[in-house]
């Protein structure tokens, strides 16, 4: 995705009486966030801010943008639902920042609350049945394909991203742990339950990389896993399964046994706790299918 700039014109430091104006606040935030944020989500919410944001408050004093300023916004993107959803947090996170440096009453952020726009079809968790099934593919491709295997076993068992996994280095994993150099919220340990450790463990340690690619000195491509994945979830009659799918799964499965929000969101290294809340509202949707489907299933049996 291309970068765009943020240019902020020198007499619109202020809007009226010293007031800051939107985008002096918005540039001010990302040379803040510029230190936590990775390259490629900088670059990406430079866009969404550019393209989504900055047409509808730039101009204004941070100030006065109000609750319903932020609906009547989130509204007018409603034939870009991506992109709404996405460029909602950006907004947020500018407005939080004119906050704490006092732009803007303290706790007043007009976007807490704002329902974002359900997309279906995207959100999929894992049946037992189903983990059942991969599993068994699984093993059936493990002698051909060690190392894809392998990733896709520490998928499912850490719930890490798939960039997490492929690029991990030998040094990366001590003491029964992986210390992650660079997930996508930043450097954080993750936590291995003996199965984990056992699939770590049976891998040759010939080289730097944990999954190295086949050719050259370098990680597993992602063309190589994603190949690997799309005839996996074939053999295992799973069409549609995404490789992302499986940490929603880990999330969800470790909340239906017991985990609470704070310990799912360490696990999967979550910085912001709304993140993790979101598989609250899936495990919901769950139980009131399964309800569902046990009383239609109660009453054609009358």
């Amino acid at each position: 995705m291309t970068t765009v700039a943020v240019h902020v014109h020198p007499d619109a430091s202020s809007a009226r009486g010293g007031e800051p104006v939107f985008e002096t606040v918005a540039e001010e935030a990302f040379r803040h966030y510029a230190r936590v944020w990775k390259p490629g989500t900088l670059a990406v919410n430079r866009s969404y801010l550019a393209n989504q944001i900055l047409p509808w408050f730039g101009g204004r004093p941070i100030a006065d943008v109000t609750r319903a300023d932020v609906q009547r916004w989130f509204a007018s993107l409603h034939a870009t639902p991506a992109a709404a959803d996405r460029s909602l947090p950006v907004l947020s996170a500018i407005l939080r920042h004119a906050e704490i440096h006092g732009y803007r009453p303290e706790g007043g952020n007009p976007c807490l609350g704002i329902r974002r726009y359900r997309r279906r079809g995207r959100e999929r968790f894992l049946t037992l049945d189903e983990y059942r099934r991969l599993g068994t593919a699984l093993a059936a491709r493990e002698g051909a394909a060690p190392v894809p295997a392998a990733a896709v076993r520490l998928l499912l068992l850490t719930g890490c991203r798939q960039g997490e996994v492929r690029t991990l280095h030998w040094r990366d994993y001590r003491a029964g742990h992986l210390f992650l150099r660079d997930g996508k919220t930043g450097p954080r340990t993750v936590w291995l339950s003996s199965p984990a450790r056992a699939v770590l463990d049976r891998l040759p340690r010939t080289r730097r990389w944990i999954l190295p690619a086949s050719n050259g000195d370098g990680p597993m491509t992602t063309d190589t896993l994603y190949g690997f994945w799309r005839r996996l979830r074939t053999m295992a009659d799973l069409p549609g399964l995404r490789l992302h799918d499986l940490r929603h799964s880990y999330a969800s499965f470790a909340l239906r046994r017991g985990e609470t929000v704070l310990s799912i969101g360490r696990l999967l290294g979550h910085r912001d706790p709304a993140t993790t809340l979101k598989y609250i509202h899936f495990a919901d949707a769950m139980a009131r299918e399964a309800v569902e489907t046990v009383g239609i299933a109660l009453a054609v049996g009358r």
